[in-house]
């Protein structure tokens, strides 16, 4: 357990009127006074993350870790990770191990911690109770704090008194002021009490917030504010204090929620002399609709995208240019190059809004920067996991993803992919309204012809010999139909493939028929042969067709 500890400042405090920390309040003490701080540059980096195990890890928090992360790595100094779990209630081991779990997916690898240890532990809050207790007591000698002995209805009263006239709900100073022997009698009948700290009545404290610039407050919005509750717990405010002073950390980056809280936290530091680090609050991550980023707005949690498919390192890019930019229009970056780019100083004081249309691009965009074995290997694993492919690795599963990454933004998407080039929804295809000038265009006639050169022979030679053998092929073909172009092409892509649109035709035949000679494909898979579809072809009731739509006939016969 760590002792008091003294260390050389890194900030330096000036206090009007003139006293040195630590003083004593008295009764009749002008309690006015004035805190600044300014950095030391030569000081060790050393910053923090510090989430509570309460749920899973939001995208929000994720960003404020990232933005830690990059800030130590950018000034070679050390990354922290404490658990926030005076929460007794509400945090669980399962959400903090969902925490670690998610920063190191994230590749936020931290230097201290759980799990890593250091110089600074414990790295649990509820782990380090003593220490906060024993600060507790030095502030109460030094009279910067007193016992509170309210009861809840006094408290509530004071409320509704203040509500009355229309004033703050700060506590009354009952028992700031009171008697040694008024204290001693309410020790001796056991009577619950809290620590409360004595704020200044009168002043105001100004810090020069890395982020936002000046920021200041009048201490008399304040009130005398608890630092341990009667059951001897610490609050928030006392807990994150003593740590971040304990824990030798020099720059707080945080979300911009916790900015009221600098004002009782400054205080506290003051009051025990420890040096206060430098303040940089992150504006908050929004919605479309620029309200505050919540569940109700779809997926919000690292975790959720991850099994959604998101990659770690697009996840971090899209968080990084939330609020931060490198001064370009490059809107792409490595871990790496954020950690050589990244500044405190570029981090926008304006909220961010969340586009999941625009990460789902970046992820497409990393997914294949990613090198072509690793991508296959990925995609190849995922078809095999879904029960696509027998196998998830070979030239089958090499010249699928080649062909059809372009197409893919999410390793998810890769399923859909695949599912779509082995399928064949010939009937939907010429029944839809964007089928019917295909049809009209004489198809059944090119349907007769294909058949024969499935019948010969010919086309499945051309497949044989790869793409040189197809492409000799098409053209011959369009010879005799005396067609090329869209008038060939289109009509070839719908008979082969039973579909209007989608990857390079060729590419796409040719791999459906080593799907159907190499028996890669899942019997689930709902995969059509090219055997199969020739014989729906030559079965195909081409003047049903004509009787379903009309004008398909009418047209056909207006042409002829």
């Amino acid at each position: 357990m760590a002792a008091l500890v003294a260390r050389t400042p890194w900030m330096r405090i000036r206090v009007i009127p003139e006293f040195a920390p630590p003083f004593i309040f008295r009764r009749h003490f002008r309690r006015n006074f004035s805190v600044r701080a300014s950095i030391d540059s030569d000081a060790p980096v050393r910053v923090r993350f510090a989430p509570s195990p309460t749920g899973n890890l939001h995208v929000g928090g994720a960003r404020t870790a990232l933005f830690n992360y990059l800030f130590a790595r950018s000034k070679g100094g050390k990354f922290v990770l404490r658990i926030e779990d005076t929460d007794l209630e509400r945090s669980t081991r399962e959400s903090e191990e969902a925490v670690l779990r998610d920063l190191a997916w994230l590749g936020l690898d931290w230097d201290e911690g759980p799990g890593v240890g250091g110089d600074y532990g414990p790295y649990r809050q509820s782990e380090r109770n003593s220490m906060y207790k024993q600060y507790a007591e030095k502030l109460l000698e030094s009279g910067h704090v007193y016992r509170c002995f309210c009861s809840n209805e006094e408290l509530e009263k004071m409320k509704e008194m203040a509500e009355l006239k229309k004033l703050p709900p700060v506590y009354s100073g009952k028992w700031a002021t009171a008697a040694v022997g008024e204290v001693e009698e309410e020790l001796a009948k056991g009577t619950l009490y809290t620590y409360r700290f004595r704020v200044p009545k009168e002043g105001s404290l100004t810090i020069n917030d890395l982020i936002r610039g000046e920021v200041s407050w009048k201490l008399d919005t304040l009130g005398d504010f608890v630092i341990m509750r009667s059951n001897g717990q610490p609050v928030y405010n006392f807990c994150v204090t003593v740590d971040d002073a304990t824990m030798a950390i020099s720059h707080v980056i945080r979300a911009e929620e916790h900015l009221p809280n600098t004002l009782r936290q400054a205080l506290i530091y003051k009051a025990l002399g420890f040096p206060m680090p430098s303040f940089a609050h992150v504006s908050l991550i929004l919605a479309p609709d620029r309200s505050k980023l919540s569940k109700r707005h779809g997926a919000t949690s690292v975790g959720q995208y991850r099994d959604m498919g998101y990659l770690p390192q697009a996840m971090v890019n899209y968080l990084a240019l939330l609020g931060w930019g490198d001064g370009t229009e490059n809107e792409f970056f490595t871990i790496d190059q954020l950690v050589e780019k990244f500044s405190i100083g570029r981090v926008n004081k304006s909220g961010a809004v969340f586009d999941s249309t625009k990460l789902r691009w970046m992820n497409g965009q990393h997914l294949r920067a990613i090198p072509f074995e690793e991508l296959s290997q990925l995609i190849g694993e995922r078809w095999k996991s879904t029960g696509l492919l027998t196998e998830s690795e070979g030239p089958f599963v090499d010249d699928a993803v080649q062909l059809l990454k372009d197409g893919i933004d999410l390793v998810t998407d890769s399923d859909t992919a695949l599912s779509n080039l082995l399928s064949y929804p010939l009937h939907a295809t010429l029944t839809s309204p964007e089928g019917r000038p295909i049809v009209e265009d004489k198809l059944s006639e090119v349907s007769a012809h294909l058949l024969a050169a499935y019948d010969s022979g010919e086309l499945f030679g051309a497949l044989e010999e790869g793409p040189a053998g197809w492409q000799k092929w098409v053209k011959g073909f369009g010879k005799t139909l005396k067609r090329k172009g869209k008038s060939l092409f289109m009509p070839l892509r719908v008979l082969l493939t039973g579909k209007l649109h989608g990857p390079d035709m060729g590419s796409s035949v040719i791999l459906i028929y080593k799907a159907g000679s190499h028996g890669i494909v899942s019997p689930q898979a709902g995969f059509v042969t090219l055997k199969e579809r020739f014989e729906i072809l030559r079965q195909f009731d081409w003047e049903a067709l004509n009787q379903d739509h009309p004008a398909l006939e009418s047209a056909a016969t207006i042409s002829n």
